[in-house]
């Protein structure tokens, strides 16, 4: 149904020109454009960080492992709160002046690592980090939403396209950081983690704030008023609250297994190599890199296809299925045989990057789409918890379940997330159906938790 040829694939092929055609004249014009290049910048600078941060806490701080995992999960957990906390902010304020808030948050309290070394405040400054790091993606999210309109899929492929090269590169430079490998080295990469949250509020400050046009509707002014946020009645969007919403709250809290796949990326496939197999430990970046390449290159053509909210929902379906598949092949992964566990723990590299793919235009759409369009802000601040949450639990469901259960637990991973995507798909079109049917007039009373719709 998503993948049919004809009119679809021919207007794929024509808006996929090309992804530096596409990054030159991307949807939403001039601002899009600054704002690609905003997240390129930070994302470099994250990567530095994520590349270094634990060689950092142990070599540079001396944390012991039981103090390391714990400012870790701090982090986890405060990233939680980040997305909502932004979301619910986005409904008062522009979220133009929040995203540069958020860059310059984090500017601090990189910068505070370089000075303070006692546990309780790297621990404070971790979370806060985290936290700024979360509510940042949402609004990027929200501009994308705001700026891009119907185009919003293909912006939200342009996005991840940069936000993946900046990720390369980050790491690249932190290679070089780690090869040098003294305190001096670290602080020069935290100092260029913190240029690239300069550079990137200095960029969004350039950008100018966008009110809601153009979400691939058409309405009256009044509506698009609404939309704005900031001139819709308060009763109104106080009525389309996304924490009384039970059906929304449904797809967000089915969406964090539809979110997995970062975790067997991450955690599954290189635990699985060294404690399973015989390949070699050296195959474990290259995980990444087949991702990373592959995120890039292919991003802008699965987005092309999956436009729609309906597309999107069956893309759900697609997902618990190339997941069951991964799953099943680490399950099938041989102990013995160098060449053998290589080519199969590489094919489930690729098969676990194609899940990503089609989870982040799946997820993306349908969190637009479910929410009211006078309170998306709000929504897409709970929606964006689902990534938080499986960040957090992931590694804990791998490592505590799946790896302890062997292969086993890889086909009831597989199984469960399949059976999962198929209630995910149910209710997302049950929802778009209720929406659909819904009086214009009363689409904010369709998604609250007092209506049937759910």
């Amino acid at each position: 149904m998503i993948w049919r040829r004809g009119a679809g694939n021919r207007k794929g092929r024509r808006d996929g020109a090309g992804l530096l055609a596409q990054l030159r004249r991307p949807p939403g014009g001039r601002d899009a454009r600054i704002m690609l290049f905003a997240q390129l910048l930070d994302r470099t600078g994250t990567g530095v960080w994520a590349a270094s941060s634990v060689l950092f806490f142990t070599f540079v701080v001396g944390l012991d492992a039981r103090r390391l995992g714990l400012l870790l999960g701090a982090a986890g957990v405060a990233g939680i709160a980040g997305s909502p906390l932004a979301g619910h902010l986005a409904d008062r304020f522009p979220a133009r002046t929040l995203l540069i808030g958020c860059h310059l948050l984090r500017l601090g309290t990189i910068c505070a690592l370089l000075v303070f070394t006692r546990f309780e405040v790297l621990l404070a400054v971790v979370a806060v980090t985290s936290l700024g790091e979360r509510a940042a993606k949402m609004l990027e999210m929200l501009f994308a939403t705001r700026a891009a309109g119907e185009q919003r899929a293909t912006y939200q492929a342009l996005s991840r396209s940069a936000a993946n090269a900046g990720y390369a590169l980050g790491a690249g430079l932190a290679a070089i950081g780690l090869a040098v490998g003294t305190r001096e080295a670290y602080q020069v990469m935290i100092l260029g983690n913190a240029l690239s949250f300069l550079a990137a509020a200095a960029l969004v400050w350039r950008t100018r704030e966008q009110h809601g046009q153009g979400d691939g509707h058409d309405r009256s002014s009044a509506q698009a008023a609404a939309e704005a946020g900031d001139t819709a009645p308060a009763g109104r969007t106080a009525a389309a609250n996304p924490w009384r919403d039970r059906g929304y709250l449904r797809f967000v809290l089915l969406d964090i297994p539809m979110c997995l796949d970062d975790s067997i990326l991450g955690v599954g496939l290189p635990l699985w190599l060294v404690d399973r197999t015989d390949a070699p430990h050296a195959l474990v970046p290259a995980f990444l890199f087949v991702n990373t390449v592959l995120v890039v290159a292919l991003q802008l053509t699965v987005s092309a296809r999956v436009r729609l909210p309906r597309q999107a929902a069956g893309a759900v379906g697609l997902y618990g299925l190339t997941t069951l598949a991964c799953c099943t092949l680490l399950a099938l992964t041989p102990e013995h045989g160098v060449w053998t566990a290589s080519v199969a723990l590489l094919a489930a590299a690729v098969l676990v990057t194609a899940a990503e793919l089609i989870r982040s235009v799946s997820s993306w759409e349908l969190a637009v789409s479910l929410a009211p369009r006078e309170a998306r802000a709000s929504y897409l601040g709970v929606a964006g918890m689902s990534q938080s949450v499986q960040k957090s639990a992931g590694p804990l469901l791998l490592t505590g379940a799946v790896m302890a259960a062997g292969p086993a637990g890889w086909l009831a991973l597989g199984a469960a997330v399949a059976g999962l995507s198929v209630v995910q798909r149910r209710a997302a079109l049950r929802r778009l159906d209720a929406l659909q049917a819904a009086p214009a007039g009363s689409r904010t009373t369709a998604g609250s938790g007092s209506a049937p719709v759910t």
